[in-house]
């Protein structure tokens, strides 16, 4: 509840919002925050757990319908990304300009949670097994991560793979590559683009080049 009500918070003001305003947009008493947290700056570095963390969008991506066709699908895909890669911008963009992550107090990337993990939470895929990154012979891939960023990586890839998986068959690339690729594209598209550049690709466009190519097909004018 506290973080919640924080990140909007953090977002507008960076390290110079305080506790008596993240108290009220809880509706909590100030005093309370200190029960759950050591002081202000601890508060600011959950808050910036949560928004590099994967676990909100992974919730997301696994809410989008599986019958959906495999284009929609991904579209609704980006779209949450897309939020997700905002909403952690906005707020280590608000941190780092006002002074709360300065070379050498850890920043997000590697942190651990406050009980030691790494943020996953070991929560469940669609199918009961543990976690997203088991492909099927239950394996998570060729050892572990080397640091947050890969398994960050890893956990958003093997979310879109699960989106993917249904049309496996229909996919000159195995999912897993098919996953890559967009995440490629996604990740391009988001960078700010440099003054006078095209035009980032619509979500829209990028599936349509993701899954078509960029070629007409013959006799179409698309």
């Amino acid at each position: 509840m506290v973080v919640a009500a924080a990140l909007p918070l953090v977002a507008e003001y960076g390290a110079a919002v305080t506790t008596s305003q993240i108290a009220h947009a809880a509706g909590i008493g100030e005093a309370t925050i200190f029960r759950a947290f050591k002081d202000k700056d601890e508060v600011l570095d959950t808050c910036v757990a949560e928004a590099v963390g994967t676990d909100h969008v992974l919730r997301e991506l696994a809410t989008i319908s599986l019958d959906e066709p495999l284009d929609v699908r991904l579209t609704e895909a980006a779209e949450a990304l897309r939020a997700h890669m905002e909403r952690m911008g906005t707020v280590v963009g608000a941190l780092h300009a006002s002074g709360h992550l300065r070379p050498g107090r850890g920043g997000p990337d590697g942190r651990e949670g406050r009980d030691g993990r790494d943020g996953r939470d070991g929560r469940e895929g669609r199918d009961g097994r543990g976690g997203r990154g088991e492909g099927r012979d239950g394996q998570h891939g060729a050892g572990p991560p080397p640091d947050a960023r890969a398994q960050s990586f890893l956990a958003l890839r093997d979310g879109v793979v699960e989106l993917i998986e249904p049309d496996r068959d229909a996919c000159r690339l195995s999912p897993e590559k098919v996953a890559t690729a967009f995440l490629g594209l996604l990740f391009t598209r988001l960078h700010t683009p440099a003054p006078g550049a095209e035009a980032p690709l619509s979500p829209e466009e990028l599936i349509a080049v993701l899954l078509h190519g960029s070629l007409k097909h013959p006799g179409s004018d698309r």
